[in-house]
């Protein structure tokens, strides 16, 4: 009911996009900025300090591939396909060499609405290839990469795209065993600010993984601890979900608790931090819904994760892989997955009871991950094991399967 109207807008942004990308960089395809309205905004926004971010329609896009991620929904994939295809071509064109390590960035950017310190002494927001930049084109074309294998169309593109991945700036782990937010490592002049973008990566986007990246995993971390917990309401509700994300259920609880603070003043005050309101309205404070709805992405992650761990590899169903200690037994259902997949769960003492897993759409390989070093896999032919815990196995539309430990 949100994402096809969400989808809609989307579409609606390239025609103006595209006159944006030719006015501001002389490139082909389509950008949006920071800022849109019912007119097509997508210049960027009237602060420099904030509104040269340039990564706006890539993220958006993210949205598109993520409709097809969880719905294998074909018709779909190929309607959105010219947004990722215009997208990709926008930013695949306006990189440049960053002088010194050769590797490929975007700028001018930013990282929102973040600023840094250069050794003068001078506080500045705008650079090259913040991080969050890099991780969304990675993103992006690899989703317009998988998109194209999918519809069997544009391999020039994605032989071109592909090479482009190679050369981007990788994710990059500072002196101080934090992910960098920067090319450099720059001084913050506000260490505890309320934006994380450089933890796109990690969520919503898979760049960085528990598994698949350890260090990577372990670098965002340590960036969550030197930001702390308090912070806008909206902030706490990413900070739920990067816990999640890292396995941490107990501190992802934690910022759930903090984000349900009760709140009565509704004036703009980013210092004294949000809440929820009574009418359970999340306070920035003001208010904004985005408080509300990353919370309840927040506990989904916590019960139930479907990412990919690394690239090109199938989706893996991961069980409970957040679980707080104070919620040790529960039942949910109808949880979705990447990969066509609904998921019911039930567990008892902090365990696994049960789920049951039943693809709804696709087919092929899909992995299994569960809070245990061994269980059973009934209603399939075959499961290969690939770790501790972990199991793969092809599923078609209909087949259901049923995991105890």
């Amino acid at each position: 009911e949100c994402q096809l109207p969400l989808t809609s807008l989307i579409e609606s942004l390239v025609a103006p996009g595209q006159r944006t990308a030719k006015a501001y960089y002389d490139a082909p395809g389509w950008l949006a900025h920071v800022i849109t309205n019912p007119w097509g905004f997508t210049e960027p926004g009237e602060d420099a300090g904030w509104g040269s971010t340039l990564s706006g329609g890539g993220w958006l896009c993210e949205h598109l591939f993520e409709h097809y991620a969880f719905t294998q929904d074909m018709s779909y994939l190929a309607r959105v396909y010219p947004v990722l295809k215009g997208a990709s071509e926008f930013y695949k064109s306006i990189l440049v060499v960053d002088p010194k390590t050769g590797k490929l960035v975007t700028g001018p950017s930013n990282s929102p609405e973040n600023a840094f310190q250069l050794a003068d002494g001078t506080v500045a927001h705008t650079c090259l290839g913040p991080t969050i930049d890099i991780q969304i084109l990675r993103e992006l074309f690899r989703n317009t990469i998988e998109a194209s294998e999918i519809l069997k169309t544009d391999f020039a593109l994605k032989d071109e795209l592909t090479a482009t991945i190679a050369q981007l700036a990788p994710n990059k782990v500072g002196p101080d065993g934090r992910l960098q937010e920067w090319l450099e490592p720059y001084a913050e002049p506000e260490p505890q600010h309320r934006h994380t973008s450089h933890l796109y990566g990690l969520h919503p986007s898979s760049d960085i993984t528990l598994h698949g990246t350890p260090e990577l995993a372990k670098a965002a971390r340590l960036v969550l601890e030197k930001r702390g917990d308090a912070s806008t309401g909206w902030s706490m509700a990413w900070k739920v979900n990067f816990w999640a994300r890292l396995g941490d259920g107990d501190r992802a609880l934690k910022l759930l608790t903090d984000l349900w603070k009760p709140v009565s003043e509704t004036g703009v005050d980013y210092q004294r931090g949000g809440g929820t309101y009574a009418n359970l309205f999340c306070a920035h404070p003001p208010f904004q819904i985005d408080g509300n709805f990353g919370a309840t992405a927040g506990i989904a992650e916590m019960l139930l994760q479907s990412h990919r761990e690394l690239p090109n590899e199938p989706y893996t169903l991961n069980i409970l892989p957040a679980l707080p200690k104070s919620w040790p037994s529960g039942t949910i259902k109808g949880l979705r997955g990447r990969g066509g997949f609904s998921v019911d769960i039930e567990w008892s003492s902090g365990r696994l009871v049960f789920a049951r897993v039943t693809r709804l759409a696709g087919s092929g390989a899909i992995r299994l991950r569960m809070p245990g070093e061994s269980f059973t896999v009934s209603g399939v032919p075959e499961s290969v094991p690939k770790g501790p815990g972990l199991f793969e196995l092809d599923m078609n539309t209909g087949d259901e399967i049923l995991v105890r430990p």
